[in-house]
């Protein structure tokens, strides 16, 4: 008998949380309502009580925060070129111009030793990216950015339910923004979050998210400023609320199975392995290198004939047509574009068996003989 295939991910959504949507959905209200702000005031509370608005993408959340730290045409901001496209489109949707800088090879994020020598009168912000749940050095980060005046929009798609040195992500910080796309470790279907640092008005927030709008006290509206359309419906709320009190669970589910893989990829296949963190790290991928000459593309078939799913998370960014025709080259990050041409994510998601992960790992020793 074959065994079912094994994906890279699957969210796991328990019946109270089906129940939950159902009655969200039989009650008539299914946009944005009461359970946003239930989702919202618990996010509020797992990020120390700053505040927290929810949006239906981490992308939008994204480009909030450009907004709201005042980034537009003229405004550099720096980042790095190995993420989803997002973290750079996002630059170019407020006119401002994106400056990528190489990543470190070991943890694949932004390399900080680079950092300082990329900034210029133009920088106005920097968004770092915290790949596969691996958080960027907060403490380094902070002390470059804060000589220079620089907005920090931390784009934490990725780590939410991670830490650094004992403080959970978002809890501390300037911008943060966090997803709950349905390959993250916790999960709205669509949805993301931006946590506000002090001094920006929730208000203001809430409006560019909703066309502008400011409701009168005579029971009109207004439109002063330029909005989208990026607000949380009451159903994904009623989601991330089911999924928010399991991130303890999930992120120690993912963290024990982190160590299954450490402890049975063999060595001798020339696989380069992600920097062992788990002090701070939420474990949202598992990302190994293939050995040099490796044809990914078929080793990906391979391990799908075997019943694998494998993700590439992500191609260097600066390679893609839209970012060369803004004079971006083959060359300029070349650790960005080694580690882009050679990742793969493995499986990894709370409900996998130690079973899988040996099937994985069998899988791998066969497709790389």
């Amino acid at each position: 008998m074959s065994l079912a295939f094994l994906p890279f991910t699957r969210p796991s959504i328990d019946e109270a949380t089906i129940a939950d949507v159902a009655e969200v959905l039989r009650s008539g209200w299914i946009t944005s309502g009461p359970k946003v702000q239930d989702f919202e005031k618990a996010l509020s509370e797992r990020c120390g009580n700053r505040s927290v608005r929810a949006f239906n993408s981490g992308t939008a959340a994204l480009e909030v925060a450009l907004r709201l730290a005042k980034i537009g045409v003229g405004d550099q901001v720096i980042t790095t070129p190995l993420t989803w496209v997002a973290t750079a489109n996002v630059i170019l949707s407020v006119g401002a111009t994106p400056v990528f800088v190489d990543v470190d090879p070991v943890t694949r994020n932004i390399n900080l030793d680079q950092l300082e020598l990329a900034i210029t009168p133009l920088t106005k912000a920097l968004i770092p990216v915290d790949l596969a749940g691996l958080p960027v050095d907060r403490n380094k980060l902070y002390s470059i950015a804060k000589p220079h005046g620089l907005r920090i929009i931390e784009d934490a798609a990725q780590s939410f339910g991670a830490s650094w040195q004992g403080r959970p992500i978002g809890s501390f910080g300037d911008f943060i923004c966090v997803s709950f796309h349905a390959n993250k470790n916790i999960t709205t279907g669509e949805g993301g979050a931006l946590v506000l640092p002090d001094g920006i008005d929730p208000l203001l927030c809430e409006r560019l998210r909703l066309q502008g709008v400011r409701r009168l006290p005579d029971g009109s509206m207004d439109v002063d400023v330029l909005g989208g359309k990026s607000n949380l419906t009451d159903i994904a709320a009623a989601i991330g609320l089911g999924q928010l009190k399991q991130i303890e669970e999930f992120t120690a589910r993912r963290r024990l199975l982190a160590r299954s893989y450490f402890a049975r990829i063999n060595p001798d296949l020339g696989l380069v392995m992600p920097l062992g963190d788990y002090e701070n790290c939420n474990w949202h991928m598992f990302q190994l290198l293939l050995p040099r000459g490796t044809d990914r593309a078929k080793f990906i078939t391979d391990m799908k004939e075997r019943g694998i799913g494998i993700g590439v998370h992500y191609p260097a960014i600066h390679l893609f047509s839209l970012y060369r025709e803004l004079g971006f080259r083959e060359g300029d990050f070349p650790c960005a574009e080694d580690i882009g041409r050679r990742i793969v994510t493995l499986p990894l998601f709370p409900a996998m068996q130690d079973s899988d992960v040996d099937r994985v790992c069998t899988a791998l020793a066969e497709a790389l003989s």
